[in-house]
């Protein structure tokens, strides 16, 4: 999981809690910055998934590449029979 993601997370939660202490108090400047804060969670949070499935698809691009090298050895190998010495 991207760090990002986390921080997100936190922002969003911390936001939260501040807007609804503005609510509460009716200090605006808290509601504007907690609101504020929770946007800055959710981009964060998208940013996070967007780097995660780069990540994700990069690592079964590899994978995949592995298998193919390993099928690819395989089918180099060649028999070949001697023929019977007489």
């Amino acid at each position: 999981m991207d760090k990002l993601r986390v921080k997100g997370a936190i922002d969003e939660a911390v936001g939260s809690v501040k807007s609804q202490v503005g609510n509460l108090t009716g200090n605006t400047g808290t509601q504007v910055r907690g609101a504020v804060q929770q946007v800055k969670g959710k981009a964060e949070t998208a940013v996070g998934k967007v780097k995660d499935a780069a990540r994700d698809g990069r690592d079964a691009a590899a994978a995949q590449r592995r298998t193919n090298k390993e099928t690819e050895n395989e089918q180099r190998v060649i028999v070949v029979e001697a023929p019977p010495i007489i």
